[in-house]
């Protein structure tokens, strides 16, 4: 007999839609989904910058990522109401920035070890960048 096993990430989305515990109300979960959000874009921004820190000041990514992850993470803490923030942040829904957020930091922990900005090992060619042939 095989088994298999389904391994999934855990549950991060606004789910408004389940089945409430017995005393609680919309108003509570809303609240809730709310700290959670922010709590994790919060954690998301924290981690990106402190990956674009040891970056090289100078650095064209760590200059342009860190303003806009800096002005994303301000629009987090000062606004309240979800549906604010997303149209604030204008970057469709928040599970779709929450999304954005992890593949930044995904691609910020790369660009560490690919090192864009050294010098080239060597020249490239003297026609590389010339269109039309």
């Amino acid at each position: 007999m095989t088994r298999v096993f389904y391994f999934c990430r855990p549950q991060v989305w606004l789910d408004w839609q389940y089945v409430r515990p017995h005393g609680s109300s919309i108003s509570d979960e809303k609240t809730e989904a709310r700290r959670k959000v922010t709590v994790r874009l919060k954690l998301l921004y924290d981690k990106i910058l402190n990956t674009l820190q040891l970056m090289p000041a100078n650095a064209a990514y760590r200059k342009y990522t860190e303003q806009i992850t800096n002005e994303r993470m301000n629009m987090v803490k000062e606004e309240t109401d979800l549906q604010k923030l997303e149209d604030q942040l204008q970057s469709g829904q928040l599970e779709e920035v929450i999304l954005q957020a992890e593949n930044e930091l995904s691609l910020a922990r790369k660009m560490l070890i690919w090192k864009p900005w050294e010098p080239l090992l060597e020249e490239p060619p003297a026609n590389q960048w010339k269109w039309p042939l």
